[in-house]
């Protein structure tokens, strides 16, 4: 995700300002599970649990959304990448 994906990473770290760190550490770990990496999905994940409710994360009421694709980095694109060169 580029520099987005670093400033999205940055305002989730930064939700330990305002929740406690127990709490954004389990959001966080909901939102990978759930394939929602963005700083929104913790943030709403967060106040689901402090405010002990199930969280609404479902796009389905959303058909205009595209679908999100997630890849598995692999070992060989990693290294093309640190060698300079594609995978």
């Amino acid at each position: 995700m580029g520099n987005r994906g670093k400033r999205e990473f940055i305002q989730a770290l930064r939700l330990i300002e305002v929740f406690p760190e127990a709490i954004v550490a389990a959001a966080a770990t909901d939102a990978i599970r759930l394939g929602a990496v963005s700083f929104d999905a913790v943030k709403q994940l967060a106040v689901a649990k402090v405010e002990r409710r199930p969280a609404r994360l479902d796009l389905s009421v959303h058909p205009y959304l595209p679908a999100p694709t997630v890849k598995t980095t692999s070992a060989a694109d990693y290294a093309a990448l640190v060698s300079g060169g594609t995978a």
